[in-house]
């Protein structure tokens, strides 16, 4: 998973290096502001589909992944506005990680912890710190590291579900086409969404397990959440302007 994508400066955390570092709290959102999609949970999906269209697409490790379009142009993310604050009601936990991130690095077999020193919110002045006098984790610290881990154990989940979705072969691709009332046309490739055709089709014996494990509801807030591509076309019209059309998500 990517997600360092995201992040100018992520390095190591350093119980040593950081000591004296804290985490000051802000309600900037710059540093996803040209991300034109990122990454749901299947957790996130009762929330999520009420404001976002959730599309399913294939990462660069070749797995297919969930996200949320927050665009339809390259480096542009619709959400965040020209004070760098989230347009929206729910924010994804994605971003509500950060300045937190677990990356894989060089010579690692585990997922490491690391923060991103670009993030103007981590100095030595203001804000929460991230050891005591004694190098321990701090209580937000500690938060922050728990946080990670049920993220991280949703991405697994998400991850198991999009993997049986492909085997059954539920997902087709779709190309999102916007057409603005100024003539202006835009299109999205590598998007796939669940085929409801095929859906309809599966016996009894392979749509009992979706029920049961509730994946039949995802998919079902999947579907439901597609009505909210126009929401963007309208939030493209109204922001105007003229960046090339984004070749896929991600």
């Amino acid at each position: 998973m990517s997600d360092a994508l995201y992040y100018e400066k992520p390095v190591l955390l350093d119980r040593e290096k950081h000591r004296g570092r804290r985490v000051r709290a802000t309600s900037s959102f710059a540093f996803a502001g040209k991300a034109n999609s990122l990454f749901l949970a299947g957790v996130e999906f009762n929330e999520a589909c009420k404001e976002y269209a959730i599309v399913f697409t294939r990462a660069g490790s070749g797995k297919v992944v969930p996200v949320a379009m927050l665009g339809l142009r390259a480096r542009e993310n619709l959400f965040v506005d020209a004070d760098a604050k989230w347009d929206a009601g729910y924010v994804p936990a994605f971003l509500r990680r950060y300045p937190f991130v677990l990356a894989n690095l060089p010579g690692r077999t585990d997922l490491a912890v690391c923060i991103d020193e670009a993030f103007d919110g981590v100095d030595g002045k203001d804000g929460e710190p991230l050891f005591d006098a004694q190098g321990n984790n701090t209580a937000f610290l500690q938060n922050a590291l728990e946080f990670l881990t049920r993220y991280q154990a949703e991405y697994l989940r998400t991850e198991a579900f999009c993997q049986r979705l492909e085997q059954a072969g539920l997902l087709m691709e779709m190309n999102a086409k916007a057409d603005l009332v100024d003539g202006r046309s835009f299109t999205v490739n590598g998007l796939m969404i669940v085929d409801e055709k095929k859906l309809m089709a599966l016996p009894d014996s392979a749509v009992l397990p979706l029920v049961r494990s509730g994946e039949m509801h995802l998919i079902s807030m999947h579907l439901v959440s597609l009505s909210n591509m126009q929401k963007l076309v309208d939030r493209m019209a109204a922001r105007g302007g003229a960046l090339p059309p984004a070749p896929r998500p991600g």
